[in-house]
């Protein structure tokens, strides 16, 4: 699929592909693109479109470079805000004052940045402008994925910190934690990816003055945004380790059950094991009460310690 864009009167406006004669494009945006589009691309602007297989084998540290008089990037977008999300690797192409976008998937900030500069006049300028802009805007998708794990981790905070925890119920929050940690985790790469090519961006002296301070704003916007996932990782070591802590705790009450009824039992048990050697000179073969008193002094024997337990409040 090939979205192809213009700018009319300061807006960003789609055209189709029999139209770029008369209507100069600015950004050419490949979604999963067939091998008729890769050939109608290579035929019209003379340009070879990565293959999406081959984005993950280049080096991280080759994922930007200059060539032939073409601007090559290499970034992941962050895809859903939810704990599932995942990142999808977008190859940025820039020739000719044309940018060239290929993507596997669309993804929800090209949808919100095609909203946002067809409704809003002299957002773009050119080419270089767009690929800025999504990057600012890749912050800001990740800004409001950082507010959605605020607000999943305030709900596990209540039910972790808001009563006693079951095992079943640890064992929930023990995987929305585990959640959290995962989109924190691909928010945090995200951040640090776009500061990466926004960095080259800003060596590249291809920027111009509004461009390169739009660039260190997007910077400060990381910055900032660095901190709230540091908190983030913090107070979810901090639940990880309350809801270990219940845990913890629920196994040392089935434990302690366990002790109390050892201890409370071996008296009985002794006296049990004497009375039943059947020694000549034993109290059941010359007196009749012998086993009764057996059973009574069995039954107090038990008493006596779940009685001081219970003092000591072990029994609670």
């Amino acid at each position: 699929m090939l979205n192809i864009f213009t700018l009319e009167n300061g807006r960003l406006s789609r055209i189709e592909p029999g139209e770029i004669a008369t209507r100069k494009p600015i950004w050419v945006d490949a979604i999963a693109p067939g091998e008729d589009e890769r050939e109608w691309i290579a035929k019209t602007f003379a340009i070879i479109l990565p293959q999406p297989e081959h984005l993950r084998d280049i080096e991280a540290s080759a994922r930007f470079y200059e060539e032939n008089e073409e601007l090559h990037v290499r970034s992941d977008f962050l895809l859903g805000k939810e704990s599932d999300s995942r990142s999808v690797l977008v190859a940025f192409v820039l020739s000719n004052n044309i940018l060239f976008s290929v993507h596997g998937e669309d993804l929800p900030v090209f949808q919100h940045f095609r909203l946002r500069s067809h409704g809003q006049p002299d957002l773009v300028a050119d080419s270089l402008d767009v690929l800025v802009d999504l990057y600012g805007s890749d912050v800001e998708f990740s800004a409001d994925a950082l507010e959605e794990a605020y607000a999943d981790l305030g709900e596990i905070s209540g039910t972790v910190l808001g009563k006693t925890l079951g095992d079943k119920q640890a064992g929930i929050v023990l995987a929305n934690i585990a959640h959290a940690e995962h989109l924190n985790g691909r928010i945090r790469r995200n951040l640090m990816d776009t500061r990466r090519a926004i960095s080259f961006l800003m060596r590249s002296r291809l920027l111009a003055p509004e461009q390169m301070e739009e660039a260190r704003q997007i910077m400060q916007d990381i910055d900032s945004l660095d901190g709230h996932t540091a908190f983030l990782s913090d107070k979810i070591n901090f639940l990880m380790n309350a809801t270990v802590g219940f845990i913890n705790i629920n196994q040392n009450k089935i434990v302690r059950m366990f002790t109390v009824a050892a201890v409370a039992l071996l008296p009985p048990t002794l006296i049990a094991s004497i009375y039943g050697m059947n020694f000549r000179h034993m109290p059941e073969l010359e007196w009749a009460s012998g086993y009764p008193f057996a059973l009574l002094l069995m039954l107090s024997s038990t008493a006596v310690p779940l009685w001081i337990f219970q003092r000591k409040g072990w029994l609670k």
